[in-house]
């Protein structure tokens, strides 16, 4: 029997599903997803570390890096500063030459301002006080003054001020207890007031421990706090008047001179403390007074106020003799114009009283003694300035009194 391979007409079985059993097959597509993520959130958390780590060693380089700074910058300044004082040092030595020099040359000029034989007379217009011009009665290159002066490696400035323009602080009593309340008064101090202020400065200068009427002595002034003693005896720097009682900063600088601002305990006050009106003050005793000058006030160099505090010189006549030494001398008519030769040359002022001529002898001169002289020192930038007191008393006689650098 043979058998033969027909080909069956049966349909092929169709298998079908059921849309619900493909669903878990289809959605592995998101738990893939999940899964990546939740690799990618453990390398992150992984990755922070590594991050935190970087970021401290950044900060730390930083402040490492400013540290570094400072002290570098701490070091070079401090080098700086040793490097300029030590050339500061090096030039200590030729400031203070320099500053000798310069009043040895103010002693010069001061000497040499005596040759001139048609001026016997200290005035303003003078080269000692312009500082320019020829000394004596030449022209000569040598003759001519220089300021400033170039000296080695440095140059100084210099400045001539003669003290016979002020009252003396240190004259006899009996002629300060007539100055003193003209000063006062011409300060703008009350005549209430004025009172215990001269006998106090008469107390301080006096050498007893008799106190004068509201004046001060030693039982006074150590009972202040702190505590000093009365100096009985002549003043040798105007600043002393600032540790007499009732003489404050306004009356002894003056209010409308220099730019002082008074403080609570510089002001005057009653007794609950209030603060007094102060007077207006516009020139200060310092203006007015010196403590060393050979007691005469120069005419031809002092100023308005201190000439009102001769007595019977009021306002008007203080101007008028002011104003007539003003301009150039005239050598065809020698004394009618310019500088005072002698006091009694103030006689060509008409509106000047011939009594008051008289007066002016007893008080005034037209030749300063006594000066003042300021040295500006400056080597390389470093800079001092020395003062000193000279005391003249002819051509080869110019002494240096007082020196010292502040």
């Amino acid at each position: 029997m043979k058998l033969s391979a027909r080909p069956s007409h049966r349909p092929a079985p169709v298998i079908t599903h059921h849309a619900s059993r493909i669903t878990p097959h289809a959605s592995r597509g998101p738990l893939i997803t999940s899964h990546q993520s939740r690799v990618t959130q453990l390398s992150t958390l992984n990755s922070q570390p590594s991050t935190f780590r970087s970021g401290i060693a950044l900060i730390i380089v930083m402040i490492s890096i400013l540290v570094l700074t400072i002290l570098a910058a701490g070091f070079a300044y401090s080098m700086k500063v040793e490097t300029k004082l030590a050339r500061n040092a090096n030039s200590e030595a030729e400031l203070e030459w320099l500053g000798r020099s310069g009043v040895e040359y103010a002693r010069w000029v001061l000497a040499n301002s005596l040759l001139n034989p048609q001026q016997q007379y200290d005035s303003l217009d003078q080269p000692w006080a312009t500082g320019s011009g020829w000394l004596g009665p030449t022209n000569a290159p040598i003759a001519e003054v220089q300021n400033p002066v170039t000296l080695g490696g440095g140059t100084f400035t210099w400045k001539i001020i003669d003290l016979e323009r002020k009252f003396n602080i240190n004259s006899p009593e009996p002629l300060l207890q007539q100055v003193l309340p003209q000063a006062l008064t011409l300060m703008g101090v009350d005549a209430g007031e004025a009172t215990p202020i001269v006998n106090s400065i008469l107390d301080w200068i006096d050498l007893d421990d008799q106190t004068h009427i509201e004046g001060a002595e030693n039982d006074y002034y150590e009972n202040l706090r702190p505590p000093y003693s009365a100096k009985n005896g002549p003043i040798d720097d105007i600043s002393e008047l600032l540790l007499i009682k009732g003489i404050t900063p306004e009356i002894f600088y003056g209010g409308a001179v220099v730019n002082y601002q008074p403080s609570y305990f510089s002001q005057q006050r009653d007794r609950f403390g209030r603060s007094a009106a102060m007077p207006v003050v516009t020139v200060g005793l310092t203006n007015l007074f010196t403590p060393l000058s050979i007691g005469k006030i120069n005419i031809n160099t002092a100023s308005a106020e201190v000439l009102q505090l001769i007595p019977g010189v009021d306002a008007m006549i203080a101007e008028a003799i002011v104003g007539g030494r003003a301009g150039e001398s005239d050598p065809s008519a020698p004394g009618l114009m310019g500088p005072y030769r002698s006091v009694n040359e103030v006689s060509r002022m008409p509106n000047i009283p011939r009594e008051i001529v008289g007066q002016l002898s007893q008080f005034c001169d037209v030749r300063s003694r006594t000066f003042q002289v300021e040295v500006n020192a400056d080597v390389g930038g470093y800079k001092r300035t020395f003062y000193a007191v000279l005391g003249r008393t002819g051509p080869r006689d110019v002494q240096i009194l007082t020196f010292y650098w502040k």
